[in-house]
């Protein structure tokens, strides 16, 4: 295929240069056009042990390991043994969160679209064991809720465990057995590893994290806690065996041979929308498991995925059948991936790249309504306005991410689209637009957005981890 041919020039042409730029230390890519395949890999594991990567390497791929719990939830509905329209507690009595009106209302279909409404990075170490989802699930009951179950779209890979202690009690066996027997193996993904006892028999990348000194150094920790899992705390495999799992999709759930993991209409489910996203360019609306990305004459749909200093990117055009996986282990990914995927589908199918985020113009000269501070369980942001009219964003990370590294972030915010402003410094060589959304009764924003929904704090409150 000459598109592919095309494709491999300019990948071993601009990719040392563009990976050297942006500090990523080793990147796997696997690319699929009908049915024609190309792979390619760089750079090195780790770069305390210079091991370098090949097409055979492993790297974890974060939440996308979300389509992979969706997936097997959709079985689940196949099979009629589960109901995305039911409440979670007819499947798991014991489920709650700090508001009743929300534990009792919350649904399958929500855990799946982002739409719970209950903080979502509760991220608690309940164990190594197979119980280790059950007690999860436990914690939560201290979880606090961010708004009405469906009232709108804030990540959340807290619901993604508790799909995934659905899936362990429906299937009446721990999430990685299911996960593997229902498949991994049915597709023959032969380097995927549930752990890092399983990758370490294969080429593992180490994830890289920059230090207080802004060096870019190995993690100390490979993988987080087992009951992320679902979530996407530990899944590694190889670009190709990404791009098989995609494939899968494309092909309408066909495992190859005759054999179907899922059935077109499910397949078809998934993709199709069923909340809208704020304006934050992180993709138009979300599907069943799957973001979708709206372009020019098409729909591309993917997810994202980051973990301890490892990154990942899958992207689909069902209509053209392509498909992209893109797995690295460190530095500003999100600038190398975006490229990658821009040059890819613009090879394969015409679509011309996405623009570059430009502001506006300043910030709204009344800019009441953004100012005030904002938590989540992973950092607390503060929204201020200097004599001069300037309005700035300070972010000090908290929990778990604090301790695995994250640095305070502060910039100046600009105009873009109404109550939707953009940061004019970069974080992880991305620009991400910060939606103000809701009202708090005042007039002021009830919500900061950036993907995930953080509430404002009240004039006296310390917040919900205080």
């Amino acid at each position: 295929m000459p598109e592919l041919a095309r494709i491999r020039g300019w990948v071993e042409e601009r990719l040392p240069g563009l990976l050297a730029e942006h500090r990523v230390p080793a990147l796997s890519l696997a690319v699929a056009a009908g049915d024609e395949t190309y792979e390619y890999a760089t750079g090195v594991l780790s770069t305390t042990t210079g091991v370098t990567a090949d097409t055979d390497s492993v790297f974890q791929i974060g939440s996308v390991t979300k389509v992979l719990t969706a997936t097997l939830a959709m079985q689940l509905v196949e099979e009629g043994t589960l109901d995305l329209d039911v409440p979670v507690r007819d499947v798991l009595p014991t489920f709650r969160v700090t508001d009743a009106a929300a534990s009792e209302a919350i649904t399958v279909r929500h855990l799946l679209t982002h739409t719970s409404g209950f903080e979502g990075d509760v991220f608690v170490d309940t164990g190594a064991g197979d119980d280790c989802l059950e007690r999860y699930v436990e914690v939560l009951a201290d979880t606090p809720q961010l708004f009405a179950p469906g009232e709108m779209f804030s990540y959340n890979n807290a619901g993604f465990s508790t799909l995934g202690r659905i899936i362990e009690v429906l299937r009446g066996e721990p999430y990685e057995r299911v996960l593997r027997r229902r498949l991994l193996d049915p597709l023959g993904l032969r380097h995927a590893s549930v752990d890092a006892d399983e990758a370490i028999l294969h080429r593992a990348a180490v994830g890289h994290l920059d230090s207080s000194e802004g060096a870019l150094e190995p993690t100390a920790v490979w993988s987080m806690e087992r009951s992320g899992a679902p979530a996407g705390s530990r899944l590694a495999m190889t670009a190709r065996d990404l791009l098989a799992f995609g494939r899968m999709h494309l092909a309408g759930g066909a495992a190859g041979e005759g054999a179907h993991v899922l059935s077109e209409e499910s397949v078809s489910l998934m993709r199709a929308e069923q909340v809208r996203l704020p304006d934050i360019h992180q993709g138009t609306g979300w599907g069943l498991g799957w973001e979708l990305f709206e372009r020019p004459g098409a729909t591309v749909v993917g997810h994202d995925g980051s973990t301890i200093g490892q990154s990942a990117r899958l992207r689909l055009l069902p209509s053209e059948g392509v498909a992209i996986a893109i797995l690295a282990n460190g530095g500003e990914t999100h600038a190398v991936f975006a490229e990658i995927i821009d040059r890819m589908l613009f090879e394969l199918a015409g679509l011309p790249p996405e623009p570059p985020l430009a502001p506006t113009g300043p910030a709204p000269q009344d800019a009441t309504r953004f100012l005030g501070r904002y938590e989540s369980s992973t950092a607390i942001t503060t929204v201020s306005r200097t004599d001069d009219g300037r309005v700035w964003l300070d972010r000090e990370p908290r929990g778990v991410v604090a301790e695995l590294g994250d640095q305070p972030f502060r910039t100046e915010l600009l105009g873009w689209h109404e109550d939707v402003l953009l940061p004019v410094e970069a974080e992880g060589g991305i620009r991400q637009p910060v939606a103000f959304l809701g009202d708090d009764g005042t007039g002021r924003a009830s919500h900061l957005h950036t993907g995930r929904a953080d509430r404002r704090i009240a004039a006296g409150e310390t917040g919900w981890e205080a």
